[in-house]
């Protein structure tokens, strides 16, 4: 079943229920609605068309009427708490357009005296849900009824009723000066205040968050906040925020507690006690672990706590150290349960939150980037651009890439994230160009075709949001693409005299007449900043020839008259309003079935109260007070009428205010082409004469190229004789260009052989040296052989007496061998001379052989000598042979004896 389908049967069935609550009809209600939420039809469910309007306010009606069973309300709540979850938008309109806070609150009016039901609690959850950070119209119906049951419930005995009392009490409070003082007006205030204050030793954190949550913005500004909030306690009030933020077991948990500190913050007084806090850089480094979740709400949250802490001076200054810096080991409590090891670098957390896809949270990349646009002015404030360079160059590759324009076939949805996301991209980049070496960054990777598909994709895209259905989202949507088109043009103008391109499309872009409406709209902004931004460009733009000034005047006005009508409706409207909400204070709301007399006395009753009658005294007949009941649907009705028939007049005023400047760009663009048309009729004529003077000249030229002709003829010719001399010509070229090739390799051949003959030369040269050097060696080692061969004669007359002594002796040994004893002492002295003799021998040995080395030496050097040389060393050889065999013979012989 389509979604249509569905819907339709759905209407069906609310009608079929209101006409016969009976328990048929109740059930196929019922099972209409476990349909539509099956379908996941939310998007279409809030689109704005009749068919699903209709259907949300007869779900509405029959939720509010007290008539309808606890089964199918639920069922109800359930369903429009399905979409309020799932869609940002469903919930906006639920909360806005459709009044689901005041049905819930006459919900639980109504049930007030059983608030142990379970729809008591399921209506306290989804209201708890429903007003997170969003502000409730004081005017809803049963506000102040459900305050005052709040108050009487905080301390009942069921711990769930309690926390949903205490989580939505604490929704109505923040930033909401009249439930604040409605409170107050109480006459048991105080008690609620102890209350309270007991609740901060509950053993549960999550009540000990939404209690000091209440109690800091009722009492913050008051005796009892200041006791409370003292220097001597707020530190125990920070240790137990951290710990929850930290250590936190449940998202919701941490996100009222980020949200808690948050709004301490903005008192001056603790946020100095914040910056004397002692274990500040610990928790510090512990939040900025948080960047590291995967989960995208405790990022977010993470990220809304470190902006709100950066509006204190001190606190942004130690931020920026922490994130900016190069990573440095950290502190981390070891016995603490739960606390896992974070990341050491956040930056790198925050350029994957930055990145994060348009589809995802959009919290996320907000809050990366307007941190980052809070840390890079404190960097560029305090001069720690140059620690932090690598990381602006990984991050300007990044965050680049989110200009660029998305597929146009993803979705509107999609591209009203992206002109959102855009708009802080740019702001971050306006932020760089505070100091010169980050410009410089940005301008060597920024590229103006970038910038120049962004402006053209927002202009095309606003110019879509004012050709269609007029709403205030659309308005409001048209206002931020107007506001991204004139930053990204201001950065433009940062970049203009360093890129050439840049400033190109620069001034094209300021003469497009498209550009009317952002400047226009921002002159007449209630921002002073807008209305600086679009001064400095208007200063740009005003010189340029085609810069549509006078168009830009009328948008001017007609945003001026829009304004001024919208000023004098809401003047207008105002009573209304104060008479609408009286009524529904006056009386409770109780949505009975309208009967036909009732319908017929309605004119009468009019008369009545317009006398001012009735309303003064106590109605006590049941059937009046069902004519009261369809009197006040009436007025709701003509309230939601007057409400579209406002919508509708501030369309049509829009409309009109586009008219005009449609028809003063018609009676512009009329003018242009009227000039266009009288200049191209003057070039016509001028066109006409020179064809006239062109005919004449052209008659001349045909005579002419006749005779050219018979010229060419000649020419022709002539052309074949000189082919042919240019054919010989090529041949002799051929054949100079052969032996000139011949003649470069025989140069090179020359000039290799030369360079041979070079150092051949010097190699004989070299070699007539050397053979120099060796001569005057051999006559040296002549002359040093003959000193050798002296000592070798010497020495062998010294061996032939030693010789002729040991013969002697061994003759005296044998005729004196029975004389041994008496001769010891002559065998000592002669033992002794042996010993010397062994060791002159030894020594004789030693010479030998280092003369063996020396001539081995002298063989080697003189082996290509003259003959005589060879003669010497074959003598050497007969001596050395000569006297090794004698050495030999006297060594046997000492061996004997």
């Amino acid at each position: 079943m389509d979604v249509s389908t569905c819907l339709k049967s759905l209407l069906l069935a609310i009608r079929q229920y209101r006409n016969n609550r009976s328990a048929l009809n109740s059930s196929q209600l019922q099972k209409h609605i476990e349909d539509v939420s099956g379908l996941k039809c939310g998007g279409v469910l809030f689109s704005g068309q009749v068919l699903p309007s209709e259907c949300l306010s007869g779900l509405m009606e029959v939720a509010g009427d007290p008539n309808t069973s606890h089964a199918l309300t639920g069922s109800i709540i359930s369903l429009l708490a399905q979409f309020a979850a799932s869609d940002g938008e469903a919930r906006e309109a639920l909360h806005s357009s459709y009044n689901f806070t005041g049905t819930l609150a006459s919900i639980i009016h109504c049930n007030r005296s059983t608030p142990e039901e379970p729809l008591v609690l399921q209506c306290l959850n989804v209201l708890q849900r429903l007003t997170y950070s969003v502000r409730t119209q004081h005017c809803a119906s049963h506000i102040h009824e459900l305050i005052s049951f709040l108050m009487q419930h905080v301390q009942s005995s069921n711990d769930d009723i309690v926390k949903a009392c205490l989580g939505l009490m604490a929704n109505l409070c923040r930033h909401d000066i009249s439930v604040q003082s409605h409170i107050k007006s109480q006459s048991n205030v105080k008690a609620f205040y102890r209350a309270l204050i007991n609740f901060l030793c509950h053993n549960c954190l999550t009540v000990v968050v939404f209690a000091l949550s209440i109690l800091s913005s009722l009492t913050l500004n008051e005796e009892v906040g200041q006791k409370l909030f003292n220097a001597k306690n707020i530190h125990q009030t920070f240790q137990l925020i951290f710990n929850i933020t930290v250590n936190g077991d449940g998202t919701l948990t941490r996100n009222y507690a980020v949200d808690l500190l948050v709004d301490l913050l903005k008192n001056p007084k603790i946020a100095d006690y914040l910056t004397k806090y002692k274990h500040l850089s610990v928790c510090l480094s512990e939040v900025l672990g948080l960047l590291h979740n995967k989960h995208p709400d405790t990022a977010s949250k993470v990220m809304e706590l470190l902006v709100s802490m950066c509006s204190v001076p001190v606190l942004r200054k130690l931020i920026c150290e922490s994130v900016l810096r190069p990573p440095a080991p950290r502190l981390q409590p070891a016995t603490r349960k739960g606390v896992q090891a974070r990341g050491s670098e956040p930056s790198l957390a925050l350029i994957h939150w930055v990145t994060s896809p348009l589809d995802g949270p959009e919290q996320c990349y907000m809050q990366a980037l307007s941190l980052l646009a809070e840390l890079f002015e404190e960097a560029i404030d305090s001069s720690l651009c140059s620690s932090a360079q690598s990381f602006v160059e990984l991050l300007l590759q990044e965050v680049l890439v989110l200009l660029q324009s998305p597929d146009s076939t993803e979705g509107e949805q999609l591209l009203k994230k992206h002109c959102l996301r855009a708009g802080r991209v740019v702001d971050f980049l306006l932020v760089l160009c505070g100091d010169d070496a980050l410009r410089m960054l940005v301008s060597q990777r920024l590229s103006p075709e970038v910038c120049v598909s962004q402006v053209e994709l927002l202009l095309s895209y606003s110019q879509d949001l004012s050709g269609s259905t007029c709403t205030t989202s659309n308005y409001q949507l048209s206002q931020v693409c107007s506001k991204v088109v004139l930053k990204t043009l201001e950065l433009m103008s940062h970049f203009k005299q360093q890129m050439p391109d840049m400033e190109a499309s620069f001034y094209r872009i300021l003469q497009d007449q498209r550009i009317v409406t952002p400047i226009s709209l921002a002159m007449t902004s209630n921002c002073r900043e807008h209305v600086q931004v679009a001064l400095r460009i208007l200063l740009e733009a005003a010189p340029l020839p085609d810069f549509p000034s006078v168009i830009l005047g009328d948008s001017i006005a007609a945003n001026n008259a829009y304004c001024q009508k919208e000023s004098e409706l809401s003047i207008r409207s105002s009573p209304a309003s104060e008479d609408v909400s009286f009524v529904g204070k006056s009386f409770p709301m109780m949505h009975a079935e309208p009967s036909g007399s009732a319908c017929q006395s309605i004119d009468s009753l009019i008369e009545k109260l317009q006398n001012g009658v009735e309303l003064q005294e106590k109605v006590k007949d049941v059937h009046m007070s069902e004519i009261i009941d369809v009197y006040e649907q009436k007025l709701s009705a003509l309230a939601c009428k007057e409400s579209r028939l406002q919508d509708l007049l501030e369309a049509k005023a829009l409309a009109l205010s586009q008219a005009d400047r449609l028809i003063a760009q018609y009676r512009c663009q009329r003018a242009q082409a009227e000039a266009e048309a009288r200049k191209l009729a003057s070039l016509l004529k001028d066109t006409e004469r020179k064809k006239e003077g062109l005919q004449a000249e052209l008659n001349d030229h045909l005579l002419e190229v006749e005779r050219l002709k018979s010229d060419s003829q000649q020419l022709l010719e002539h052309n074949g004789r000189l082919q042919e001399v240019a054919d010989q010509h090529q041949e002799l070229k051929g054949t100079y260009n052969q032996l000139l090739s011949r003649y470069d390799k025989s140069e090179g051949m020359l000039k290799e052989l030369q360079a041979a003959h070079i150092s051949l030369t010097q190699q004989a040269e070299g070699l007539r040296k050397s053979n120099e050097g060796l001569k005057l060696q051999q006559e040296r080692t002549l002359a040093e052989m003959a000193e050798k061969e002296q000592q070798i004669k010497c020495l062998k007359t010294d061996v032939l007496e030693k010789e002729r002594n040991i013969t002697g002796l061994e003759n005296n040994v044998r005729r004196q061998e029975e004389q041994i004893h008496e001769m010891e002492e002559n065998i000592s002295i002669l033992r002794k001379e042996l010993n010397k003799t062994e060791q002159a021998r030894k020594d004789t040995s030693i010479k030998a052989s280092s003369l063996e080395l020396q001539k081995s030496q002298l063989e080697a050097k003189l082996e290509k000598m003259e003959e005589e040389l060879s003669k010497h060393t074959q003598m050497i050889a007969m001596i050395h042979s000569l006297s090794s065999g004698k050495l030999k013979g006297d060594a046997t012989a000492n061996l004997s004896l």
